[in-house]
């Protein structure tokens, strides 16, 4: 298991399909996942520091974790089957629930916990991007820098 950071949320192009982008911590791979408009706009939120008037449902999880004295320890994108991601949330006292990657990383970024992908995973469906390309990613960074919540909500999609 390798430790990724998460460098943001777009819409890909034609599909008009959101993704979320995550990049090694320790290294030059970055993994694009596929997810839905709600997710991405979860994500978004959870990066840009929004503080919706009324939970949404990865806060409530938050609280609820937080109310029943739980920890989520870890994230783990454990595998990839037919192009579909599969994630796991590790709770304290070593409880494992099967969850959507989308959900997992919002709920990460909200609990402050650590998010690591299995090394096949990687292997599998990371990119690396070349020198040349690195000018294409510090443009994806701005245009993360600009983008908000709620450009996501008229996507319609999947994860």
């Amino acid at each position: 298991m390798r430790e990724v950071n998460v460098v943001g949320v777009r819409v890909e192009m034609p599909s008009n399909q959101p993704i979320v982008l995550l990049r090694e911590a320790d290294g030059e791979r970055y993994l694009p996942i596929w997810i839905g408009a709600g997710e991405a706009t979860a994500i978004a939120f959870a990066q840009q520091g929004v503080v919706p008037p009324r939970p949404l449902t990865h806060d409530l999880i938050k609280d609820l974790l937080a109310a029943t004295g739980t920890e989520l320890n870890e994230v783990r994108i454990t595998e990839m089957k037919d192009g579909v991601f599969y994630a796991t949330l590790v709770l304290g006292g070593g409880v494992s629930v099967s969850a959507r990657p989308s959900d997992s990383i919002a709920l990460a970024l909200r609990t402050g916990s650590r998010i690591v992908c299995a090394d096949e995973v990687l292997d599998e469906a990371g990119l690396t991007v070349p020198d040349e390309q690195e000018e294409e990613v510090e443009k994806f960074r701005e245009f993360l820098d600009q983008i908000n919540p709620e450009d996501f909500d008229a996507q319609q999609g999947h994860s």
